[in-house]
Formats: C-alpha cells, sequence, structure tokens
C-alpha cells in the first residue's frame, strides 16, 4: 500500500474568519496561534470543516477499503472499480486482498473523526497502518489536526469497546491523553 497526499484546501485564515463571523467580529489578519489552532480544533467548532484534505491510497486492499467507505461524513470516497465490463476481470473470481486504488477528500473534523475509530487498537492493523500514513502526511502540512488525531479511548479519557484492546490506562496512553488535551503542544509527544 502507498499514499499520496495530493493537496490541502482551505486555510487557518479562512478557519478564524468564519469563527469572527459565528460570534459577530469583523475578519482579522494574519495567521492564528498554534495554540488557537488547537483549541479550536479540540472544541470542534464548525469552521475546522474549511480545511480539507484529498489523498490517495494505491494498492489498498478492497477489504481495508471497505472500512474507509463506511465513513460518510465530511467525506468522500472515489475508488477504482472491479467492474468485469471495466477491468476485463472476472469480479467472482478477485480475492477480498485484490488492491484497489480509493482517493478521498475530506474536511478536518471528518478526519478526527475517523482517527478514533481507525487508529483503535481494535481495528485491523493493516487499517491502522493505512489510516496512520494519512495522519503522518497531514502532519507535514498541518500539525495540529495531526495532534487532534487520536484513538477513540484518548479522545473520550477511556475505552468505550465492548472487548478493549489494553492500551487504555497504560503509561503510554496517560500521557497520549495528557498531549491531546494540552493546547500548547501539537506534536502529540510530551
Amino acid at each position: 500500500m502507498k499514499i499520496r497526499f495530493l493537496k490541502t484546501a482551505g486555510s487557518w485564515r479562512e478557519v478564524a474568519d468564519a469563527a469572527r463571523t459565528t460570534i459577530r467580529k469583523d475578519e482579522g489578519d494574519g495567521e492564528p496561534s498554534s495554540r488557537w489552532k488547537k483549541r479550536i480544533l479540540l472544541a470542534e467548532h464548525s469552521p475546522v470543516r474549511k480545511l480539507c484534505f484529498n489523498w490517495k491510497w494505491e494498492d489498498l486492499p478492497y477489504w481495508v477499503s471497505v472500512h474507509f467507505v463506511r465513513h460518510k461524513f465530511g467525506i468522500e470516497h472515489f475508488v477504482s472499480t472491479q467492474r468485469t465490463d471495466r477491468t476485463g476481470e472476472v469480479r467472482d473470481g478477485l480475492r477480498q486482498d485484490a488492491p484497489v486504488v480509493h482517493e478521498c477528500f475530506a474536511n478536518a473534523q471528518a478526519v478526527m473523526f475517523i482517527s478514533r475509530r481507525r487508529l483503535c487498537g481494535q481495528a485491523s492493523k493493516e487499517t491502522r497502518e493505512a489510516w496512520r500514513a494519512v495522519v503522518e502526511a497531514i502532519r507535514e502540512k498541518e500539525p495540529e489536526v495531526a495532534s487532534a488525531c487520536v484513538p477513540e479511548c484518548v479522545y473520550r479519557g477511556f475505552c468505550p469497546e465492548f472487548k478493549p484492546c489494553g492500551y487504555c490506562g497504560t503509561e503510554a496512553w496517560k500521557k497520549a491523553v495528557e498531549a491531546y488535551r494540552d493546547v500548547n503542544t501539537v506534536s502529540g509527544d510530551k
């Protein structure tokens, strides 16, 4: 599986101006601080949806692609077809791990929500790896967004799963929760 980060749409200035609109203030100037970015992301206020990301997985196993297609709010999926009339291959004979190309366009709020599910220790290893690749590509462009991409147990402060993976409550989990909540850090490492 390979990932190609295609582009980022929207800017922090647009996010800040939309936030100002919601509280009846005039547009500002300049880039908001890293602390402000992290705070609005943690609050998940609607202006964060102005930041959008576009990426493409190549050679993603079909069954892993299905995990991502289940996400439908704030994200669009474009998955290469397996139709016999388009590929020349009999679809009925394809394995579940047949490679597909899966392109996505998602806003920051959707990326954070998907992270809660797909970075969880209960997600398949392959799905976690594919999603980590997305988060790391985002980290290069928007580190504050990546720092808000955490598994559900870090986001909630407890594990809601019926069969927990065992991460919740560990020292590593405690550090992750602390880093996630700290509006002065964006790396996720403390």
